[in-house]
């Protein structure tokens, strides 16, 4: 206990200093905070990645493609339910910057949206006991409903008052509320939709950038971590894990940003399209609006792959009929 209550449990350590030293830097570097205000289009797309791969960490099975469609009011094929998820995480994220990080009112508001004819339970807390499975294999039991909202209020007063650099302070409480587990569905999504918002907060470039998408690429990693921090009952190795995970995407933008100022505008669109999948030529031409393959080639994809941006899923085989792209993040 200290002046300001509760304190979680967490160790700071020399990669922890060294990460927010990386992040702190390459923030002052890029200028997407400017470009994101600048260009909706370029904030949307954005949105939709981090929708996409928040929804996939929760086994939703649709695709990028299928995500955006809806987002842009466009029937598809689908579970009503994974459509359902779709629409409420974009109007979730849609209020989300304006809120209050610290507000209880407004968390529960957020999940009301968030999980809207998903749960009968959408905007409240949980009133039962809750357990975390993986597979058949009990991994974590939640601490019982009844001391959910006063966790939550201690968890919020420290956030609040706390002195935590806020990238420390923001992994903690995602941490902590994973922990918690206030909610019967929709823990996943809250945590990292909550810390988008206090992370915001500190500094805007977060409000557009799609941490999801790097914790969906390790997300084993992302649930074993979360396992060992609740054995040691310290959320040290899970700060590193998400501080690892916001300096990759930040090394990912600026790269982009370096790219549109050394190569053609056609390779910085076939950039911002592929995202962070491998997308075979056909794809990549619907994505960009091309019919022509030969204009695809010679403009967009030889320059790309001739500057080391783009790679090859089958290298060897560059004529394969099953061949796909990606991009070169080495």
């Amino acid at each position: 206990m200290s002046e300001i209550g509760y304190v979680p449990p967490y160790t700071i350590t020399d990669k922890t200093v060294n990460l927010i030293s990386e992040i702190t830097e390459i923030i002052t570097k890029i200028t997407i905070n400017d470009q994101m205000n600048n260009n909706p289009r370029l904030r949307r797309d954005s949105r939709i990645r981090t929708i996409h791969a928040s929804l996939a960490i929760e086994n939703n099975s649709l695709s990028l493609n299928q995500v955006t469609d809806i987002i842009n009011g466009k029937r598809i094929l689908g579970a009503p339910d994974e459509i359902c998820e779709v629409k409420n995480a974009f109007e979730a994220y849609e209020i989300l910057l304006q809120m209050n990080p610290y507000s209880k009112n407004d968390m529960l508001k957020a999940h009301g949206v968030l999980m809207d004819e998903l749960t009968k339970e959408s905007g409240m807390f949980r009133n039962s006991g809750v357990g975390v499975f993986a597979g058949q294999n009990l991994v974590h039991m939640a601490p019982p409903a009844e001391r959910v909202p006063q966790l939550i209020s201690e968890l919020l007063a420290w956030l609040k008052k706390t002195d935590a650099h806020p990238l420390v302070k923001s992994c903690v409480f995602h941490y902590e509320f994973e922990f918690i587990h206030p909610f019967a569905d929709g823990n996943g999504r809250m945590g990292r939709m909550w810390q988008t918002l206090l992370l915001y907060k500190w500094n805007s470039v977060f409000g557009w950038l799609p941490i999801e998408t790097l914790i969906r690429e390790r997300q084993d990693d992302y649930y074993r971590v979360l396992g060992e921090c609740d054995k040691l009952a310290n959320s040290g190795r899970f700060i590193e894990f998400l501080l690892q995970a916001i300096l990759d995407s930040l090394k990912e933008i600026a790269m982009t940003e370096q790219v549109r100022e050394q190569v053609t505008e056609q390779v910085a669109k076939l950039l911002e399209c592929m995202g962070d999948e491998e997308l075979s030529t056909k794809e990549l031409m619907e994505r960009l609006g091309l019919k022509h393959r030969p204009t695809f080639r010679d403009n967009y994809l030889l320059p790309a792959l001739e500057a080391g941006y783009v790679e090859m899923t089958i290298p060897d085989k560059p004529n394969s009929n099953k061949q796909k792209y990606r991009k070169n993040k080495h």
